[in-house]
């Protein structure tokens, strides 16, 4: 066998495995450390929607769609009298930014905020279905639809492309406040 065919063969036989080999396993808890880092492919009990699936929900309207992405803290060490300004947080649009809801660990207080956030936000029906989102190779995402999943919701999706997925979409985006 010629060496280029060779070659050929050995990459071919190879990719699959290295592929595989870089592959994130679900923690059985949520992520606590290095929130953007490379996500798994499931999240065991939630739908994982790509760009396609994901727009599709959005154009149904039948979708809350929740983005968990952190809100930027005025650093402590500011001198009296600086200004201070919240970076942009554009978002898909019609969803709801429910800041900092995605850390593996939350507050009593940003528990309770989420809490009564989807309760509010959905009506009280459980079963509509909720799209968690971030941006891309975020885990604040994944731990919030888990987070729901925990609480009892029982259509929930988690969108791991997020913002970053749905700007190269060209899909529409809208500027952001966090939810009070």
């Amino acid at each position: 066998m010629p060496p280029s065919r060779r070659a050929l063969l050995l990459c071919s036989l190879l990719l699959p495995a290295a592929a595989y080999a870089g592959a994130v396993e679900e923690p059985a808890g949520y992520r606590m450390e290095r929130y953007r880092a490379p996500t798994p492919a499931t999240l065991a009990g939630a739908a994982v929607l790509d760009t396609a699936a994901a727009e599709r929900a959005w154009r149904e309207g039948n979708a809350l769609f929740v983005d968990v992405m952190p809100r930027d803290a005025r650093p402590a060490n500011l001198p009296a009298g600086t200004l201070w300004r919240d970076r942009r947080r554009d978002t898909i649009k019609g969803g709801v930014w429910l800041a900092n809801t995605g850390y593996g660990a939350l507050s009593e207080e940003m528990e309770g905020y989420l809490r009564r956030s989807l309760r509010e936000l959905i009506g009280g029906d459980r079963a509509r279905l909720l799209v968690f989102y971030c941006q891309a190779e975020c885990w604040m995402s994944w731990n919030a639809a888990k987070r729901a999943l925990a609480l009892g919701y029982e259509r929930v999706a988690w969108y791991p492309n997020g913002t970053d997925g749905w700007a190269e979409a060209g899909l529409p985006l809208e500027d952001a406040q966090p939810r009070p």
